[in-house]
């Protein structure tokens, strides 16, 4: 057995190896810090899963290549189905481990709850938890279904939790295969939930099955199985490879177990085309209990709840459809990395010593070898008193400027060539010297519109060839101004602008 060297060790430039968190006939997971990733993301923390083709000194080439194509087809999987309620592949590479063995790997999202099964071990969960989370995984599965992808492996433990224990994900597609598939069905699964038509039990006497063709409807069989666990908290040991009949003790009495037994044991047949055929189908008979439910606790049943709607995800932070690049895995023997040197060989990861897990440092272009001096920390350099000079002297030059223009129109104006300039935004005001006509227009060919009285206090809005044109603010005779207007143009000779 030869285990892959990653522990304490940077993976890319980026992925920090934090512990292993399991091992399987030919892969290990690992999680990590990924150091580029923002501290508050939900991705800070990520999962590595490392194909080790070397881990049961039983290679050959065919077998390598089988298992680099499964690994492949896991990623290809997870694309195709990638939905709210199924784990996200981050991303994917090829490396070189501290003992230069070849391993390629994904990067998956990192759910910190734990998986189903752990969290029936730690407390029992009601029938409305139960039923919670199984919409989600309902949800989920018909994703697949409808994308062409028959997972093979429904259990709880491939049913993960996010940390706010909310939000469940559908994981581990590594034995997934493609719905309508013509190759042979191999043996995947584990015995208490896998069905009849792949299970290992089954693989001498596949003879005896009525129906042995990989539908949809094997993984609603172990969904029954995996219902049955989180309804009851119990393992459905007592019906490995067969149909569910009846519940624990502690739950014959429930109003609802006759139509759950009824629902799972229709799940759970040996001829497949006699359970649901989609999950949808199996999800609307499913929560149709919710009622019950809702019965049991005392509380009126919910009016929203109804039997015949779809199972509806559950999203959770840091979740997008978009899929990365998809990965192009080969073997050792076609990469040929004994003769290849230098940029073209996979990338070798790095060991550390200390993981700083709030900093995320820039990528670096090239690998840092552990021996190597520590980076040194360039501080920026203090340019604050060479911008405050070309400021101040910008100042200077403008007030100059600004200066020369004020002399310079000072003297045109005293020579008479420019008029003064007053302040375009303020309206002056005078008073009317005499009773005149207000006009329409600035000329004596209109008729007047009426009067301004001697004293009036008038505002002047306009000018035009010597005419102004007044709001009259106040009238100096209000009583003898019976025609009076408010608005007019006047002679300027009439009215005493104020300064």
């Amino acid at each position: 057995m030869r285990e892959l060297s990653l522990k304490n060790c940077r993976l890319d430039g980026r992925y920090d190896i934090r512990e292993t968190l399991g091992q399987g006939s030919y892969a290990e997971i690992y999680v990590a810090h990924d150091i580029l990733a923002a501290p508050q993301s939900p991705h800070s923390l990520i999962v590595i899963k490392a194909l080790n083709v070397f881990l049961q000194n039983d290679l050959d080439h065919d077998l390598e290549k089988t298992l680099v194509e499964n690994f492949q087809n896991e990623a290809t999987a997870l694309d195709r189905v990638r939905h709210p309620n199924i784990i996200s592949r981050l991303g994917h590479g090829s490396a070189r481990d501290l003992k230069d063995t070849i391993f390629h790997y994904l990067v998956l999202e990192y759910l910190s709850g734990g998986d189903l099964s752990k969290a029936c071990r730690e407390t029992d969960l009601t029938l409305k938890q139960a039923l919670f989370y199984l919409e989600q995984v309902c949800a989920g599965l018909g994703h697949a279904h409808q994308n062409g992808i028959i997972h093979r492996d429904i259990k709880p433990q491939n049913l993960l939790l996010t940390g706010d224990r909310k939000t469940v994900k559908i994981a581990d597609f590594g034995v997934a295969r493609v719905a309508q598939s013509d190759s042979p069905i191999t043996r995947v699964g584990t015995n208490m939930f896998a069905p009849p038509e792949h299970s290992p039990m089954f693989s001498d006497h596949a003879e005896t099955l009525t129906y042995t063709e990989l539908t949809p409807a094997a993984d609603i069989y172990s969904l029954a199985k995996s219902a049955y666990v989180l309804i009851t908290c119990e393992s459905p040991r007592f019906f490995a490879n067969q149909p569910i009949t009846e519940l624990p003790f502690a739950f014959r009495q429930k109003p609802w177990a006759d139509d759950l037994v009824k629902v799972l044991n229709k799940a759970t047949q040996h001829d497949s085309r006699r359970r649901q055929q989609t999950v949808v189908e199996f999800w609307q008979e499913l929560s149709s209990i919710k009622g019950f439910n809702a019965i049991e606790e005392g509380a009126p049943p919910e009016i929203s709840v109804r039997p015949h709607t779809l199972p509806q995800a559950h999203i959770a932070k840091g979740y997008t459809p978009l899929a990365p690049q998809r990965p192009r895995f080969n073997t050792s023997q076609d990469l040929k990395l004994n003769n290849l040197v230098g940029a073209n060989r996979a990338p070798l990861v790095v060991p550390v010593t200390k993981v700083e897990i709030n900093k995320s440092p820039v990528a670096q272009p090239e690998i840092i070898e552990a021996t190597q001096e520590p980076p040194i920390i360039y501080k920026p350099v203090k340019k604050s008193r060479p911008l405050l000079k070309k400021f101040a002297a910008f100042i200077i030059f403008i007030g100059l400027f600004a200066g020369i223009l004020y002399a310079t129109h000072n003297y045109l104006r005293g020579r008479g060539i420019l008029p003064s300039i007053g302040n375009p935004f303020k309206q002056p005001t005078g008073t009317a010297n005499g009773d005149v006509f207000l006009r329409s227009t600035p000329n004596t060919n209109n008729a007047p519109i009426g009067t301004v009285t001697k004293n009036s206090r008038v505002k002047v809005v306009g000018s035009q060839d010597g005419w102004l044109e007044i709001d009259v603010i106040e009238q100096g005779n209000a009583g003898s101004a019976a025609d009076s207007a408010a608005h007019g143009w006047v002679s300027g000779k009439y009215v005493d602008i104020q300064q």
